[in-house]
């Protein structure tokens, strides 16, 4: 992958930050979208690699901050290869309780950053005649999941984001896939990895037997940003430990 430029949004920490790095071992130069430039770990951890890399601060919520980060992309780098949708929220609260606030901001975030970040950039690779797309999914792109209808609408929308792109793009020399990944150890799962009961019943289910880390995303993330997955479209690959197959 050297000589690629990915755009990686909440690229900074967490899942973000280890495709960021994946990515960058592979070989390509990384823009980081984040909300806040506080954390420059994985750009320094990427800088020590010999990499290029670039952080762009933008609230995603926002679609009119959305061009800013393909212009500065162009800018510097004068082209962009691969888009990694990741940043992402949730927020735990039944259905029953779940106010519009909270609804409306995981929506705007999780679907419709998307959905436009893929507009925008994706008419640039249909120029290009090239590029790949990587939505980051989730099991709940699948499942109902429980105090989370904002969330799991928000990730089933991303699946479906993901393939009726595919159907539209995989003419032009672009390939859009996206990976759902199980149960993560994030500061997004410190919550219920904390609650014992919980963890435990989350741990039988999972036949690897463990929580997954940032380092089981990058072997994916790089195959799927690779020329290794030229032939694939419209596809949601799970990382899961097995989850699903439960």
């Amino acid at each position: 992958m050297s000589g690629k430029v990915a755009i990686v949004t909440g690229g900074a920490v967490g899942l973000g930050g280890g495709i960021s790095l994946g990515l960058a071992k592979a070989g390509a130069d990384i823009v980081i979208v984040t909300s806040n430039d506080r954390n420059r770990e994985t750009q320094l951890e990427i800088e020590a690699m010999g990499r290029r890399v670039h952080t762009v601060v933008a609230n995603l919520s926002d679609e009119k901050e959305l061009p800013r980060i393909l212009s500065e992309t162009l800018s510097i780098f004068g082209k962009v290869d691969i888009l990694v949708n990741n940043a992402g929220i949730i927020r735990r609260t039944p259905a029953a309780e779940h106010s519009a606030q909270d609804w409306h901001h995981v929506i705007n975030l999780n679907m419709n950053a998307v959905f436009f970040l893929c507009q925008l950039v994706g008419n640039e690779m249909i120029k290009q005649g090239s590029g790949k797309i990587i939505n980051i999914a989730s099991m709940l792109s699948f499942q109902g999941g429980i105090n989370v209808p904002g969330y799991t609408a928000s990730k089933h929308a991303v699946a479906g984001i993901t393939k009726a792109l595919a159907n539209e793009w995989a003419s032009k020399g672009i390939q859009i896939n996206a990976i759902a990944p199980g149960y993560m150890d994030t500061d997004n799962t410190a919550a219920i990895r904390a609650d014992q009961d919980r963890n435990t019943q989350i741990l039988a289910r999972i036949p690897a037997g463990r929580w997954g880390t940032t380092l089981d995303l990058q072997g994916p993330a790089v195959f799927l940003a690779s020329a290794a997955s030229d032939y694939m479209n419209g596809h949601i690959l799970c990382v899961d430990g097995g989850w699903m197959n439960r």
